[in-house]
């Protein structure tokens, strides 16, 4: 076995990323490993499922600049 040792030096202009799911990795440079890790927290204290919209909850959206 092995071992290695890497420098880097990186630099990003622009990064864009087009979907983040709760399985996602990024990873930027090297790693020796990457593992697993979920974990659910409800830091709301919530207690069941949240209210289905509808006309009574209308959903807000707000306005965000185009990518340039």
């Amino acid at each position: 076995m092995s071992n290695w040792t890497i420098y880097q030096q990186i630099t990003i202009q622009q990064l864009r990323v087009q979907s983040v799911s709760n399985s996602s990795v990024l990873q930027v440079g090297s790693a020796g490993s990457i593992r697993s890790l979920s974990q659910l927290y409800n830091s709301g204290g919530f207690t069941g499922p949240a209210p289905q919209l509808g006309e009574e909850n209308p959903l807000s959206f707000v306005p965000l600049p185009n990518p340039a």
